[in-house]
């Protein structure tokens, strides 16, 4: 429409050029008849409008599970237990009357009396099983008996060793240790001398208690043994042979109707 409008003005305007004035209205002033007018035409541009790019929404995976694997616990090694084998305990029966006394032997101080015919637990022994440690059946006071008085219902040799770890000597509250003055040897046979340690009148035992113990551990025929010796002396001489795989040893002890002073240990020459 617009290019065709435009031919039309172009048209009109050559013939008003040429035409007879009076025949055609005469143009207005504002054109004037010898100056040409000249349009210029802008061709009219159709743009195609841009949409904004779109943006393709991104999809995130998320896990399904937000908790973390839980793993087995490995097993650990558990240790065997030790087995503690239980204390041997035997049964006997006193064959006469008998002493029982704190310490194994014949010179320790005496706890109370056995008759003939009780039944006793017997729960331990002497290493050489020539005194036992018994005790009434279900009792907790037991002591010392010579092994040949007793008729024991088993072998006494199965029974622990009791002295003199599991049954050391009673305290004496009154007395101190003595002190070993010397300790000497001439090939097998030894000698100890000790200090005095006087009792006052009444704390012996009886006229017959000896007032010295000395326990000897000392070697015999390639053997090492344990053997108490008393004395009311202030020395004692023993044998004591080469040929053990253990050391010798020995102490002393003060023996008073309350218990034991000591021990003080003998220095072995």
């Amino acid at each position: 429409m617009l290019k065709r409008f435009i031919l039309t003005l172009v048209l009109l305007l050559t013939l008003s050029a040429c035409a007879d004035p009076d025949v055609l209205p005469a143009l207005p002033s504002a054109f004037p008849s010898a100056t040409p007018i000249i349009l210029t035409v802008f061709p009219t541009w159709t743009s195609t409008p841009t949409l904004p790019a779109t943006s393709t929404p991104s999809l995130t995976l998320e896990p399904t599970s937000t908790s973390e694997p839980t793993l087995s616990p490995t097993p650990s090694e558990t240790a065997t237990p030790e087995v503690t084998a239980t204390p041997v305990k035997l049964r006997g029966e006193v064959l006469e009357l008998a002493n029982c006394r704190y310490g194994p032997g014949a010179p320790y101080l005496y706890k109370y009396g056995l008759v003939k015919g009780n039944r006793l637990e017997v729960i331990g022994r002497r290493e050489d099983g020539k005194w036992l440690y018994v005790q009434a059946i279900g009792g907790n006071n037991p002591c010392w008996v010579k092994a040949s008085l007793m008729q024991v219902d088993g072998d006494v040799m199965s029974l622990e060793v009791y002295y003199p770890e599991k049954a050391p000597l009673p305290k004496s509250p009154y007395y101190p240790p003595t002190t070993i003055l010397s300790a000497s040897r001439n090939g097998s046979l030894v000698e100890v001398s000790w200090l005095d340690v006087p009792l006052r009148a009444g704390d012996e035992e009886d006229e017959n208690m000896l007032h010295y113990i000395v326990e000897v551990w000392r070697c015999e025929g390639g053997q090492l043994i344990f053997e108490p010796l008393a004395t009311n002396d202030l020395s004692i001489t023993f044998v004591d042979d080469p040929g053990c795989d253990q050391p010798s040893h020995g102490r002393v002890f003060v023996q008073e109707k309350h218990g034991f002073a000591g021990p003080a240990e003998i220095p072995w020459p």
